[in-house]
């Protein structure tokens, strides 16, 4: 089985892509498909079928899926910016 740098509850940091920047924790992580779900992160619309639970159908919000090397540790993050703010200063 893969070993990654994040695994389930860690508190991570987007790098990149379209919601770099963006903060959450780690839902689950995908070792087969190399993927992390992060809590409110890459938010999808999923079309729900009608049944008992949507008698009328609906469109449900849920966390779509990151690649983990596009995720870092919060607090491995904060170290490399702080790192590079005295370098500057």
């Amino acid at each position: 089985m893969k070993r990654f740098h994040v695994k389930k509850n860690d508190e991570v940091v987007v790098l990149s892509g379209a919601h770099k920047g963006k903060r959450g924790r780690i839902i689950t992580v995908l070792a087969k498909k190399e993927r992390a779900i992060v809590e409110g992160v890459a938010m999808i619309k999923r079309h729900m079928r009608k049944s008992q639970q949507h008698p009328q159908g609906a469109i449900v919000q849920r966390e779509g899926t990151l690649h983990v090397s596009n995720v870092m540790q919060a607090q491995k993050y904060e170290a490399r910016a702080a790192k590079r703010t005295s370098k500057s200063a």
